[in-house]
């Protein structure tokens, strides 16, 4: 079939297998032209199909050559249906990574869930025996409690006032005032449960209990701080409260692997362009400001560059890990940047309809945005069938 994007506020539904496939590729290809990484050998990675997660999968094997096993929940194609951008991202990196000689293993399935703990760490038994990283990259607004049964969901909300700002609709480029009402206690609750740490713990307690944790095993989580136009209704709400909570979770876990010398950290990462913070309000327009400001300094970087960067000189050092006086991994460190922030909040009062184009990148923007689905990458030729029919081989039923 000839796939084209069709969208439905901001989200995609269609998705690309080649033009996946060549983002990957140019991640892959970015990877290996920076040199290897004396980095882990066994890998697991929970959400390891889109953003950071594939990034992080994508590294670990190309930068390190480890065996790596990932974990995800996407959609299958069917007859006429494209797949998740994620299935196919995933179909493309079992390729390549079969090809270079690597082991390379799937579980697709909720990562909430303990059944695909329990597969996965069979899985690991079987295969790898121990592992030395696992990365904790999940992005999903919904979770089933293993335990409870209850089905809590995020939200996006400021905390104690109603928050005001604005933001741009990247499709049209119209900016644009919005308000969002505060939360109530039941969202933060519903939020922390969802985007918090206790998932991450419960994967690493099970992993310890089964013996599948390499003496030094490290695990990492992902979080975001962002500047002060942001944080009323990111780092102060509801999704700042879940952060709080992964970030003491990895004090909580890096206490259960002292005895054997491994450790937990959060990495916070800078602001990019991902199916999730384009459902953010005020975060495109950001975003699109501060892509203009950081490319215009040479500083800018996506996912694989991020990841690349922390994995090469952050994670895998002879030094000893940097962190900030919360024990946390700053590899936004050129977006905060003084530089950066301050030129970022000069031209915010200055954001209109009629003057984003010229100040912000709103272009780039809505660029990153359709490559997340495999849409206008150079070199493939979008008018002609594909094949949206595509199996990841590797896929552990």
């Amino acid at each position: 079939m000839v796939i084209e994007p069709r969208m439905r506020g901001f989200i995609c539904l269609t998705a690309h297998p080649e033009g996946c496939e060549k983002n990957v590729v140019d991640q892959i290809e970015y990877v290996k032209s920076k040199g290897p990484i004396e980095g882990p050998k066994k890998v697991l990675v929970i959400g390891a199909s889109t953003g950071f997660g594939l990034a992080s999968r994508i590294t670990a094997a190309f930068g390190s050559n480890a065996a790596t096993i990932g974990v995800f929940f996407e959609k299958p194609p069917a007859e006429g249906k494209t797949a998740t951008p994620g299935w196919y991202n995933s179909a493309a990196f079992q390729k390549h990574a079969t090809a270079a000689g690597l082991y390379a293993k799937s579980i697709n399935g909720d990562a909430f869930s303990n059944s695909i703990k329990e597969r996965t760490i069979d899985l690991i038994k079987q295969d790898l025996g121990k592992i030395d990283l696992i990365i904790y990259s999940l992005a999903s607004p919904v979770r089933m409690h293993p335990a409870t049964g209850v089905l809590h969901r995020s939200v996006l909300k400021p905390i104690g006032n109603t928050y005001t700002n604005k933001t741009v609709d990247f499709h049209s480029g119209i900016v644009s005032t919005i308000s969002i009402e505060p939360c109530n206690e039941d969202d933060i609750v519903n939020t922390v449960a969802v985007m918090g740490g206790e998932d991450w713990e419960m994967w690493i307690d099970a992993m310890k209990a089964a013996d599948v944790l390499a003496p030094d095993a490290l695990t990492l989580a992902y979080s975001y701080i962002g500047p002060s136009l942001t944080e009323a209704v990111y780092r102060k709400g509801t999704i700042g409260r879940a952060k709080d909570h992964l970030e003491a979770t990895a004090f909580k876990i890096a206490d259960k692997l002292k005895s054997t010398g491994g450790n937990a950290y959060v990495s916070v990462n800078k602001a990019l362009v991902t199916q999730a913070s384009s459902a953010i309000p005020v975060i495109p327009l950001y975003i699109s400001l501060l892509y203009k400001v950081m490319k215009k300094q040479g500083n800018q970087e996506g996912c694989i560059e991020q990841i690349q960067r922390l994995f090469k000189d952050r994670l895998y050092t002879s030094k000893a890990i940097p962190v900030d006086e919360k024990g946390r991994i700053r590899i936004d460190d050129w977006e905060m940047l003084d530089a950066v922030q301050s030129q970022v909040a000069e031209l915010w009062p200055l954001a209109t309809t009629e003057s984003l184009p010229a100040i912000g990148d709103l272009a780039g923007y809505k660029t990153e945005f359709l490559s997340l689905f495999g849409f206008g990458l150079e070199g493939i030729d979008y008018s002609i069938d594909t094949n949206e029919n595509l199996p990841i081989t590797g896929l552990v039923e």
